[in-house]
């Protein structure tokens, strides 16, 4: 009967090992990315003695790699080609870090992917009008990098998408339109860029748009009838650009604010003063909770 029971556990253990192991594409994958970004000197580096399930940061399902939290883990390198071969991924997070290069446009072929977190690092190059492919994607915060260009049309495409932040980099030339068809939106952060141009009259569709911020550019002209729309937004940063008038924003509710920040000195509107010293943007760019960002999923 002992036997019995020892076979029995034996088996379930072996079981559970071969769930837990992934395919030798997605390992290789997981290490060319630690080989890449200098693995041996991360905070918490990984041991290909053990199997992928026990690796920091990694979610393992169904024998499948399907998270990446590597959130302020001492990454120092690029991002390899071959990160696009992990096709069950959902989320990946490599915030904080010291990432250089561009972001690979194989990224845009993790199709099931969520959650896209690169913050504070030092990418640079254009952000790959690729990404537009990402159907799934609901999160997209890249702000403190070095990204240029101009921001992609397709992401417009992005239909899940709740949150996207691009702040703090070197983006330039005008919102794209189609950045109105992110119904779903719920936060808008595109602070500290060379962005110009009108903002696209398209962004009063955003109905559940609750933070807005669009401060330290050079955008210009009038501020769109269609943001009276915007019945959900509670933080509206619009100082230091160069629009023409303000006139646009007297028929918006003052009390639904929790945040308004615009040139007073250029603008004598009826709103009470609700303005807060220091912007909202500069508090919330490091909002990331190391304890949640590290619990696996």
């Amino acid at each position: 009967m002992k036997k019995s029971w020892a076979f029995l556990l034996l088996l379930m253990l072996t079981s559970q090992l071969v769930i837990s192991q992934v395919s030798k594409q997605e390992r290789m994958a997981l290490l060319d990315l630690f080989e890449s970004t200098n693995g041996e000197q991360w905070l918490n580096p990984w041991k290909a003695e053990t199997p992928v399930a026990k690796w920091y940061g990694v979610t393992v399902e169904d024998g499948h790699v399907v998270a990446i939290n590597l959130f302020r883990n001492n990454l120092d390198g690029v991002l390899p080609k071959s990160m696009g071969q992990l096709s069950h991924l959902r989320k990946l997070n490599l915030a904080f870090n010291k990432l250089t290069g561009v972001l690979p446009v194989e990224v845009a072929q993790l199709k099931e992917l969520q959650v896209l977190k690169i913050e504070m690092n030092r990418l640079k190059g254009e952000i790959p009008e690729e990404l537009g492919n990402l159907k799934s994607l609901q999160e997209l915060t890249a702000f403190n990098n070095f990204f240029s260009g101009s921001i992609p049309g397709s992401l417009g495409k992005l239909k899940n998408l709740r949150v996207l932040n691009l702040s703090s980099n070197s983006l330039r030339g005008e919102i794209p339109g189609s950045i109105g068809n992110l119904t779903r939106l719920e936060t808008l952060g595109l602070f500290e860029n060379g962005l110009e141009g009108n903002i696209p009259k398209e962004m009063g569709k955003l109905a559940l748009l609750k933070e807005l911020v669009l401060a330290n550019n050079n955008l210009g002209g009038e501020i769109p009838q269609e943001f009276s729309q915007l019945a959900s937004l509670e933080v509206l940063q619009i100082q230091h650009n160069k629009f023409d008038s303000y006139k646009s924003l007297e028929m918006m509710n003052q009390d639904q604010f929790l945040v308004f920040d615009y040139d007073k000195d250029d603008a004598k509107l009826k709103f009470k003063d609700i303005n807060f010293s220091r912007t909202r943007m500069a508090e919330t760019k490091f909002e990331d909770n190391e304890e949640d960002d590290n619990d696996n999923e």
